[in-house]
């Protein structure tokens, strides 16, 4: 198999291209390094769907988020992965803020969005659970937030479904172009090859460009801290809330998720190991006493656990997507950090037009389905509605994650859609994901994805690789 099209990595940039590409009548690859897509940066993000006011009109960023941000609302509608447009609130906490507050707002008036500055009254208003050193603001209520891997799952779902192909664990080592074929090599020995690649793999798309004779620049990560608090936190604001921003981040926000908790974060700190992930309780501590002081209620009693996420900062500071000018039919889609998951949709659509000002030949497939079906979910359905799918199937009626309320039939569902790690149904499902993290349902998970798998139990693992979770049975034990 020769394909058209090779993407390295199965983040959202990557499955925002898959999706795009699938529109077209050419034969398509998502090469993922990890067992599971959105296996990296694109699962440890504040899942914030911008607003487009943080950065200059003329700027790549900028353009991309506002057109992603577009683009998101309409994915959701045809793709059905969780939405909550619940709107943003930047917020000044004292008078020394109003000028930078003010300039964010006339940034924001200069890139055409829907922004309404808020006097303190107006701000009560909008979101009664501010801490009362709230002194004005703005409200932008095209943000909101969304669950990023289930993003990634319906775009990679979707992909699949209009022909793309997928090959996990594929971790490329080098890249070689002969007779205009690219010809990819993988970690474990599998080759691929393709008339056109696509550079999409995150903190390593600097090592991949190396591997591939392109550009040499470096990738540096920044890490964001974000610490998840249980969905029946009194500080959960019906806003996402911003501070007014520093350099170089964006602030500690305090945010809904889509997915019924509140998330505080992130810290900002650049690292040289690509892999530290590691938080801190010297970090709680500071993103808790500053959180406190921008909404009401919030409690470290609330929290339940806790991530770090890396975004992939290249040297200019901006979005690097382009053609590579050292080899021929290679596109460069690195830096994607904030406001790369918002941007990601449109990214994608713009990897496309860029392949095709390329050579790229694309002929839209008419039989280009755009769309899934709504996912059934044990606490999103009426009663009646569960009745009936117990009557048919009584998985449904069999809850293995109390906290989240997640069926034993969603369950199997996740499996049968590849996902055969712990995360991988976690993300999928929100299975371990309440406020026990998993200690009361995770030995059912693992009886679920061995039986419907055939995977055996000792053979399981959180994430793919060397992450197994079961030494084996007691009676493999040596009794001395």
């Amino acid at each position: 198999m020769i394909y058209d099209t090779a993407i390295i990595g199965a983040g959202a940039t990557g499955a925002a291209t898959a999706y795009f590409l699938g529109k077209y009548r050419q034969k398509t690859v998502l090469l993922e390094a990890g067992f599971e897509v959105c296996s990296g940066i694109s699962k440890a993000n504040s899942g914030i769907v911008h607003g487009g006011f943080h950065h200059p009109a003329d700027s790549l960023k900028t353009k991309l988020e506002l057109r992603g941000n577009r683009l998101i609302a309409q994915l959701h509608r045809e793709l059905h992965f969780p939405y909550l447009k619940c709107g943003i609130l930047v917020v000044a906490y004292s008078d020394n803020e109003l000028p930078a507050l003010q300039e964010l707002y006339q940034r924001g008036l200069a890139n055409g969005i829907k922004i309404e500055y808020c006097s303190r009254e107006r701000l009560f208003a909008l979101e009664e659970k501010l801490h009362e050193s709230a002194v004005a603001g703005f409200f932008v209520p095209e943000g909101g937030t969304i669950e990023p891997y289930m993003m990634v799952f319906a775009l990679v779902e979707n992909a699949l479904k209009n022909g793309v192909a997928l090959q996990c664990g594929f971790k490329v080592v080098s890249g070689t172009r002969k007779d205009g074929i690219w010809h990819l090599t993988a970690a474990d020995g599998r080759e691929v090859k393709a008339r056109y690649i696509v550079n999409a793999a995150g903190l390593y798309a600097d090592d991949v460009s190396g591997a591939l004779g392109g550009e040499s620049f470096k990738i540096t990560p920044r890490k964001g801290e974000e610490y998840l608090l249980d969905r029946t936190s009194a500080g959960r604001p019906s806003k996402v809330i911003f501070p007014v921003p520093v350099k170089h981040s964006k602030g500690v926000l305090v945010i809904p998720t889509a997915g019924g908790t509140t998330m505080i974060g992130p810290t900002a700190e650049m690292v040289d190991d690509k892999s530290d992930t590691a938080t801190t309780a010297e970090n709680f501590k500071k993103i808790l006493h500053l959180t406190r002081n921008m909404v009401n209620g919030i409690s470290a009693g609330d929290l339940i656990t806790s991530f770090a996420g890396l975004r992939p900062v290249h040297e200019s500071e901006d979005f690097y997507i382009a053609p590579s000018q050292k080899v021929p039919a290679l596109i460069q889609a690195a830096g994607i950090q904030s406001p790369g998951l918002t941007a990601s949709p449109a990214i994608g659509e713009y990897i496309v037009e860029l392949l095709q000002s390329s050579g790229l030949t694309l002929e839209e497939d008419p039989e280009f389905d755009g769309t899934l079906p709504p996912r059934l979910e044990s606490r999103n359905i009426s009663d009646k509605e569960l009745s009936e799918l117990c009557r048919r199937d009584p998985a449904w009626g069999n809850i293995i994650c109390r906290c989240e309320k997640i069926s034993e039939a969603e369950i199997i569902e996740a499996v049968k859609r590849g996902h055969t790690t712990v995360d991988g149904v976690k993300f999928y499902t929100r299975a371990g994901m309440g406020r026990c993290q998993g200690g009361f349902c995770s030995g059912k998970v693992l009886q679920i994805i061995s039986k419907h798998s055939g995977i055996p139990m000792e053979k399981l693992t959180k994430k793919g690789g060397s992450s197994t979770i079961l030494a084996g049975s007691l009676g493999d034990l040596e009794v001395k």
